[in-house]
């Protein structure tokens, strides 16, 4: 049996290895001219630093299995991702944290007096958030949404909060004490060698034959079984429209020494133009002091056009009734599966990437020992 996995990242790694495992010849393709997918590193030439091509990368999850799984695959190193925001013309630290409403207030508060303080300046009034600007407002108020979030999701999203689902809002936390790690997770680090790195090792196992620069339309093969994690609508040809796509372009530039101090400033304010510059010798604290120039990205975020690379689904409710469309097409299609975050039209990080791979290979297996059918979605994308 010979199976294709579209996408040589994360996903289609871990399936396309999963499948050589058992003994089956699989043919993953890419139409990038590397592996990683968006999470592609390199070391730069001019200063030899560790680069994220498309943004930056820090892993964390609360999944052990899938933290162990990864750390086959080369070492990761500890690291916290300490978030720095620029908001009127002041630096303050990410997420919103005791030190972050002592700075902006100008308080002194203990933590049972900033939780105090920060529901008295909270909408009571809003008791069921319906969208992100009203979710913030409630949780924090006025002040510390205008500060922070609402020119940054401008910028962002391409829309108004008050468009965006509420549920964007929160992925991130609010905490009462000065813990600033940007991510709650109990594991967390970045791969010694970068992630590419990490996905040529998953894939470096006899059965897997690997074309890049190689797109899947143009393929004229059959094939027991397709693994696709590129965007469905994609799949089918647009057939049913487009689905919408943020996409990001990045304004790169070199210097000596440390530039900003830090390895992500966020620009809050609506009226600059780039949402985030990253400076990415502080991605690799255990390294950053072999290098005496440095390399950033100013990052600007804008709809995707039909040429772009797709980053984040927008997912307001056009494009949910769309994708729901596109999944009753992919129901009623046999012979391929949908993965990843293009492929189910999801906002995913990494680290659920990786989990829900995996749990698609264990279902994978009891659907093919006993000669069943693979299902369009191994998680529902909905």
């Amino acid at each position: 049996m010979r199976y294709c996995v579209v996408g040589c990242g994360f996903s289609g790694a871990v399936l396309a290895r999963h499948l050589a495992r058992k003994g089956h010849k699989v043919l993953l393709i890419d139409e990038r001219n590397h592996l990683g997918g968006n999470c592609h590193t390199y070391r730069d030439a001019n200063t030899g630093i560790m680069v994220h091509q498309y943004g930056p990368h820090i892993f964390h999850t609360g999944d052990r299995r899938t933290w162990d799984y990864v750390r086959q695959f080369g070492n990761f190193y500890p690291y916290v991702n300490r978030v720095k925001a620029i908001s009127g013309g002041r630096v303050y630290t990410l997420p919103i944290n005791l030190l972050t409403i002592n700075q902006f207030f100008g308080q002194t508060l203990n933590p049972h007096e900033a939780r105090q303080f920060i529901t008295e300046k909270a909408d009571r009034n809003i008791v069921s958030p319906r969208n992100f600007e009203e979710q913030a407002l409630s949780m924090i108020g006025p002040e510390l949404y205008h500060a922070f979030f609402y020119g940054y999701t401008c910028k962002q999203w391409g829309v108004k909060p008050s468009e965006l689902p509420d549920s964007i809002l929160k992925r991130l936390p609010v905490r009462f004490n000065y813990d600033d790690n940007y991510f709650s997770h109990p594991y967390q680090g970045i791969p010694e060698n970068g992630y590419t790195a990490i996905i040529e090792n998953i894939i470096n196992i006899e059965n897997i034959e690997i074309k890049l620069k190689t797109s899947f339309e143009d393929i004229d093969e059959d094939f027991s079984h397709v693994f696709y994690t590129g965007p469905i609508d994609r799949y089918f040809n647009f057939r049913l429209g487009r689905l919408g796509y943020r996409t990001l372009s990045f304004d790169r530039f070199e210097g000596d020494g440390d530039y900003q101090g830090t390895a992500v400033m966020n620009y809050c304010d609506e009226d600059v133009p780039y949402t985030r510059i990253s400076e990415h010798k502080h991605f690799a604290p255990w390294e950053q002091e072999k290098f005496s120039r440095t390399v950033c990205f100013r990052e600007f975020s804008r709809l995707a056009g039909p040429d772009d690379a797709p980053y984040y689904p927008i997912r307001l409710a056009g494009e949910k009734r769309l994708l729901n469309d596109y999944i009753a097409l992919a129901r009623s299609t046999r012979g391929v599966s949908f993965l990843g975050r293009l492929g189910t039209y999801r906002y995913l990080d990494m680290d659920v990437t990786i989990t829900e791979a995996l749990a698609a290979c264990d279902r994978m297996d009891t659907l093919l020992s006993t000669q069943q059918e693979l299902p369009p979605f191994f998680t529902d994308p909905v």
